[in-house]
């Protein structure tokens, strides 16, 4: 039977799903937005600052699931703009090692609460 997560360490889920649900061998993370987990707000306006909240969003899931964002097996970057591609991807090495997970990234239109980049994850849970 699966599992959800519920963290402190991670922003509250602003509609009617979990911050991710597991079994015994993977862990789904809902999407993150750059949110500080404690004010519920934005960390900034800059895709830097919301780029590596995110992350830190996500690692929380994982943690609390007894797993970590570096047991990443693939994630989805959505942006507001791919002109902040570069910046994205100079953050998001910083989280992982060869062999590095599967990925996509597209721009949207638009992302709650005015965010400009939300990430989310499907993680194992083993090492």
């Amino acid at each position: 039977m699966p599992t959800t997560v519920n963290t402190p360490d991670a922003p509250a889920a602003i509609g009617p799903y979990s911050q991710g649900v597991y079994d015994d061998q993977l862990l789904w993370c809902s999407g993150q937005l750059g949110i500080d987990p404690s004010s519920g707000e934005l960390v900034g306006d800059d895709i830097r600052s919301q780029c590596q909240q995110a992350m830190c969003n996500l690692d929380a899931v994982c943690r609390e699931a007894g797993t970590s964002i570096a047991n990443a097996l693939r994630l989805t970057i959505y942006v507001t703009d791919l002109n902040d591609f570069a910046v994205v991807n100079e953050i998001y090495a910083g989280y992982f090692e060869e062999p590095f997970p599967a990925r996509a990234c597209v721009q949207v239109a638009a992302l709650p609460k005015g965010g400009i980049i939300e990430i989310d994850a499907v993680v194992s849970m083993h090492s």
